[in-house]
């Protein structure tokens, strides 16, 4: 349980971080897109809500489903002992294809989709209570890139992907076109 603890916080502060980065700015800095294929910083936070929010859920049902006796996922633990860049390495292309669960489609203000975002904590400190009694090793449940995952594994890849998204927001603000008023 200390482990899951510590992992929830490494994700809060990833979020923190990502969350002042995507902050402060201006609805055409939110909005700009170095290009007609890839994102903007509304789209990275939408995705991250969407991603962050299945993530847990599927955890959580994973839980109730070990304990019915009726688990979601059987199989190899195929990963099994790999810190989550290792498996992103070996599973990841290196511009990835988001999978539609987790594709911002909504769109709106910026600031709506950091405060779904920062909602997403709780949850997870919810999650990692709802995980008392339960094997974190044996809680596995498949991300649709990187296959199988323990609950571990899941909670350091919300942390790395955070982190991934705020460095693709740091290249979005360094790009030449980028808009550089900042009104708020």
């Amino acid at each position: 349980m200390a482990l899951l603890l510590q992992l929830a916080q490494e994700v809060e502060t990833a979020r923190a971080k990502f969350i002042q980065s995507a902050s402060g700015l201006a609805e055409s800095q939110t909005t700009f897109r170095p290009d007609e294929n890839s994102w903007s910083i509304i789209d990275n936070v939408e995705h991250l809500v969407w991603a962050e929010m299945g993530g847990i859920l599927g955890m959580w049902k994973t839980a109730d489903s070990i304990r019915a006796g009726q688990p979601i996922w059987t199989g190899e633990a195929i990963h099994h002992g790999l810190p989550i860049e290792s498996i992103i390495a070996k599973t990841w292309e290196p511009k990835e294809k988001v999978p539609e669960v987790a594709k911002p489609r909504w769109g709106g203000p910026v600031a709506y989709w950091i405060m779904a975002l920062q909602n997403c904590q709780p949850l997870l400190e919810a999650l990692v209570n709802h995980l008392t009694g339960l094997d974190p090793e044996k809680v596995i449940y498949p991300h649709a890139i990187s296959g199988p995952l323990n609950v571990v594994q899941r909670l350091a890849f919300l942390r790395f992907h955070l982190d991934r998204h705020r460095d693709q927001i740091g290249r979005i603000k360094s790009h030449a076109n980028y808009p550089k008023t900042k009104t708020l």
